[in-house]
Formats: C-alpha cells, sequence, structure tokens
C-alpha cells in the first residue's frame, strides 16, 4: 500500500482537476492529514474555523469522492479547526508528524507565475498590465480591475502578481481573498460576542496593507452591508496609494445591484478583459503545462485537444490531464492518439456519420473535378487542384467535423493553419458564389447515393 502522504497528494490533485482555482487554493490546498484512524477514518485540519465551514457545508461531497477515488474506499472524513486540531493531538499524539503534507507558507501558488503564463493575442494587454502593477506597486494602474469568464487566467494572474511580491518585494503586507471570504470574515466580526473588537479586528486586517487583491468581486452584488464595509476599505488603501486588484467575470457596468460609489471607484483606474485564447495560444498553453507536469504527450495529440476544446484553459489542461492519466495507467511511455480519442469518449468523429469516412470524400471530389487522388492529396498548386484541394478540406471538416490537426495529416502533413484558410476560403465563397454553391452541393449528392 502506498503511503498516506502519496495518497494525499493524489487526492489534491484529482481535487485540483475538479474544483476552481480560487476554492482549491482557498480551501483544499492548507488542508493537512492529522490521523488515519484503524484504515477507516481520515482526521484532517483547516487552516481556519471559516475553512472548516466552508468545506463542511459546500465542498464535503466532491471531498468525500476524491477520497474514496484514490484510496478504494470509503472512508469517514472529520474535518478540524485550529483548535480541535491542538485538542485532537493532545490526546492522542501527533501519530503522522512525518506524513502530514507540508503547505508553503507563502498563500500564492508556486505553478501560477509571469513566467508560466502563455501570452497570445486574447490576453497580452491584461498581461502587461499585471506586470506594471507588480514591477510598480500602487503607482500604475491603480485600481487595476481584470475581468472575464471562468477559467481563462484570472486568478493565474493573481497568484503571479502575488509571488512577483514575494520573491522581489517581501516586505510588502500583501492579502489575497476571495469577495467570499471578505464577506464571510466580515458577517463573523458582526456575530461575535465581542462585536466591537471583532469588527475593530477586522478592519486592521483588511486597511492595514500594502496590496489587496480579491477574486470574483461580482459576488458582493447583494450584499449591502458588505458593499458598505468595502467602500469605506477601498478607500482607505486607495487614499494611502496602496494598491488593489480586482477581478470579476463581467465588467463594472454589468455587476447588477452594485452601489453607484463603489462602480464608479471600478472604474477609475484600468479596467482589462481577458479573453478566450485562439488555436495558437491553446497549442501553446498545453505545451508549456506538458513542461511544468513532466507529460510526455505526442505532439498530434496537443493539436487535437487544443483544436477540440476552445471553451476555457481549465479545461484545456483538465482534458490534457485525462489524456495524461489514461497512458499512465496504461504504462505508456507517452500519450498518443489512442489515449486522446478515449478521453473524448472513445468515438473517432467519422463514426457519427453512417458510415462516410474522409476517403469517400476524396474520392467524391476527385471524380466530379476529374483529377487524381495524388493530385489532391501532392503539393501541386495549380488552380485546377488546389480549388478542389480547398472543398475537400471543407466538406471534411463540415461533414465529419474532423478537427484541422488531424484533416492536415490526411492531406500529406499539411499545418493546420494552411488546413483552416482552405476551410475559411471556401466557407466564405460558398455566401456568394454561385458556382461554388453547385459544386459543394453536387458532391454532398453524390455522397449521399454512396
Amino acid at each position: 500500500m502506498k503511503d498516506l502522504t502519496t495518497l494525499w497528494k493524489a487526492v489534491l490533485d484529482k481535487l485540483e482537476l475538479i474544483v476552481s482555482n480560487v476554492s482549491f487554493v482557498m480551501w483544499f490546498k492548507p488542508l493537512k492529514v492529522v490521523d488515519f484512524v484503524d484504515n477507516k477514518t481520515l482526521i484532517l485540519a483547516a487552516n481556519t474555523t471559516s475553512a472548516k465551514n466552508q468545506l463542511s457545508r459546500n465542498y464535503f461531497d466532491k471531498l468525500s469522492s476524491a477520497v474514496t477515488d484514490i484510496f478504494g474506499a470509503d472512508l469517514l472524513i472529520e474535518i478540524l479547526d485550529p483548535s480541535e486540531e491542538i485538542e485532537y493531538i493532545s490526546l492522542h499524539g501527533d501519530k503522522n508528524s512525518e506524513k502530514e503534507v507540508v503547505v508553503s507558507k507563502n498563500p500564492f501558488n508556486p505553478k501560477y507565475t509571469f513566467d508560466n503564463f502563455v501570452v497570445g493575442d486574447s490576453n497580452k494587454f491584461v498581461y502587461t498590465a499585471c506586470r506594471a502593477v507588480a514591477e510598480h506597486s500602487g503607482v500604475k494602474f491603480n485600481p487595476l480591475f481584470i475581468y472575464g469568464g471562468s477559467g481563462l487566467g484570472k486568478t493565474h494572474l493573481l497568484h503571479a502578481i502575488g509571488n512577483y511580491y514575494k520573491e522581489y518585494f517581501p516586505t510588502l503586507n500583501v492579502l489575497y481573498v476571495t469577495c467570499e471570504q471578505f464577506a464571510n470574515d466580515y458577517i463573523e466580526s458582526l456575530g461575535s460576542p465581542a462585536k466591537n473588537k471583532a469588527v475593530l479586528e477586522f478592519r486592521t486586517k483588511y486597511r492595514n496593507l500594502d496590496v489587496l487583491m480579491v477574486d470574483d468581486i461580482q459576488f458582493i452584488s447583494k450584499k449591502t452591508s458588505t458593499q458598505e464595509e468595502f467602500f469605506h476599505t477601498f478607500n482607505e488603501l486607495y487614499q494611502n496609494s496602496k494598491q488593489i486588484i480586482i477581478t470579476s467575470d463581467r465588467p463594472p457596468k454589468e455587476i447588477e445591484t452594485l452601489a453607484e460609489r463603489l462602480r464608479s471607484r471600478f472604474t477609475s483606474g484600468l479596467i482589462q478583459d481577458i479573453q478566450h485564447p485562439e488555436l495558437e495560444t491553446r497549442i501553446a498553453i498545453l505545451r508549456k503545462k506538458c513542461q511544468i507536469e513532466k507529460y510526455s504527450i505526442d505532439d498530434d495529440v496537443i493539436d487535437y485537444i487544443a483544436e477540440r476544446v476552445n471553451s476555457n484553459v481549465r479545461e484545456l489542461e483538465g482534458m490534457l490531464a485525462k489524456v495524461h492519466f489514461l497512458a499512465d495507467l496504461s504504462s505508456k511511455p507517452s500519450a498518443t492518439m489512442e489515449e486522446a480519442y478515449e478521453a473524448f469518449n472513445g468515438q473517432l468523429e467519422e463514426e457519427k456519420n453512417e458510415g462516410i469516412v474522409a476517403d469517400d470524400i476524396i474520392d467524391a471530389v476527385c471524380k466530379y473535378f476529374d483529377i487524381t487522388r495524388q493530385d489532391i492529396i501532392g503539393k501541386k498548386k495549380s488552380k485546377e487542384v488546389v480549388e478542389p484541394r480547398m472543398i475537400a478540406i471543407y466538406l471534411i471538416n463540415e461533414i465529419l467535423e474532423i478537427p484541422l490537426v488531424s484533416i492536415g495529416k490526411i492531406f500529406g502533413g499539411r499545418d493546420h493553419t494552411t488546413i483552416m484558410h482552405s476551410r475559411d476560403k471556401i466557407s466564405s465563397e460558398l455566401k456568394t458564389s454561385h458556382k461554388m454553391q453547385s459544386f459543394v452541393s453536387e458532391i454532398k449528392k453524390m455522397l449521399s447515393e454512396k
């Protein structure tokens, strides 16, 4: 049996794939293994009472599922807060002192740095702004407001800024929180038996900072009293030239029920969006991930994943991890297209189209234009061959939904950008050219009669 430290690391690795980056860093990563009683009960310790409450109320099912998958059995899980951990150890001893998961004192994920952030057309402006803020805290772009969809890299950039501060400006007092954590801290201070003291401690914590980073500020929209407190926190820091960095899934003007004076504060600095990465950037992201995680994955697999997954970076990297996992299960030295097809539900695109395959389309185009298969797949560049080739590429992509990378291989190893150009050119001509419409329509008819 594997040692407890190895098993717990595997649990964390699995959780990192199924929860948001923010949730993982805030709630799961700081968890420690305190004891494993009779191979039936896993005793864990959270770093704060708030973290224990969050895990117990909102994330326990995900935690339990990950533990069951890795340990191979349904275990009882008990989560302790810091005081309960001390009491438990005093009664039972520190049985797992050598097995305890070591958590860095740095609250920022060491994997999220500027060097590890892949820059492309979709994010180059926000990347430049974040570098400027990191190098000139409180001077340039204050506040910096970053918005964009889930999994596009907002949290990565916050952590990159934080890691930069820790390395080059270690004396800065930097705090990174989610909007939810800020609200919970404030609510807990109001509900404390020693309310005045608790509120004062809360304000001391949040207002005596050099840098405040708040992730997912959109969740403040319906919390009126929290908005009021955040407004005063914002003003205190801003008036003292302290850096404020905020992320959201939408721009300030689209955050509903946001107090107008807060909206005004958010728009007083630089607002920068982060967009969905284009294909070339997605490929670069996957290659960088392979380099960081030491994955061995064939280049055509990387291209295939990049083309199939265009929603966000988190899903992109999640599919890469799945492909690597499948190869690892089979003890293969490198992930191949076999694992890629299995990861995407194990069905080749050609199988979805009633027996039509790429060769059928190529043969139909060759017959229609009276050219040979070698002509259409080869290097000839005459108009009599280039146009039919482009039509074949367009039809294979449209009918079979085969990724451009795979089509490139069919056509003599052509680059995916060449295939993309051919597809887009025919698609554009179909909108205006009756001649092209006739070509495509008649070839499709030939295929339907096959």
